[in-house]
């Protein structure tokens, strides 16, 4: 089990570092102004979220499932901590599927959004990030 919840926590990180990156492209996106920027950006966006951050998120997510049925049940069905750490799994899952719509909203030349409001927006995913590592860690619950 040990194996199973090192990998889960490397495609964490994966995933992570993709939660944090593509909302940073974003900012620099907005800003940009000539054909080629915004080009790179829309090919730098689609390799990373399809690349690395959706097939870190899915594997995240199943090594998750794998650790909560085998060995956090009981964690799970007591344990507040636990019961919170999900619900904000559930709410990174849906700024991951924000970030999509977000991406496809670019490569379609359709953002109405500014570099400022994306700044914004990046800092999101390391709130969450900062209370899971303090609901599993010190189990505050």
């Amino acid at each position: 089990m040990l194996w199973v919840k090192a990998f889960h926590i490397i495609f964490m990180v994966t995933w992570f570092a993709g939660l944090f990156y593509l909302p940073r492209l974003f900012v620099y996106h907005a800003d940009s102004t000539d054909e080629i920027s915004n080009a790179r950006f829309k090919i730098m966006e689609r390799k990373l979220f399809y690349g690395i951050m959706t097939p870190g998120g899915i594997i995240t997510l199943l090594l998750g499932l794998w650790l909560l049925f085998d060995y956090a049940w009981v964690a799970y069905k007591t344990d507040l901590w636990m019961q919170l750490k999900l619900a904000l799994v559930v709410v990174i899952m849906g700024y991951h599927a924000y970030c999509w719509k977000l991406l496809k909203d670019f490569r379609d030349d359709r953002n109405t959004r500014s570099h400022v409001w994306y700044r914004w927006f990046n800092e999101f995913p390391v709130l969450v990030l900062v209370a899971v590592v303090i609901f599993v860690v010190v189990k505050p619950f």
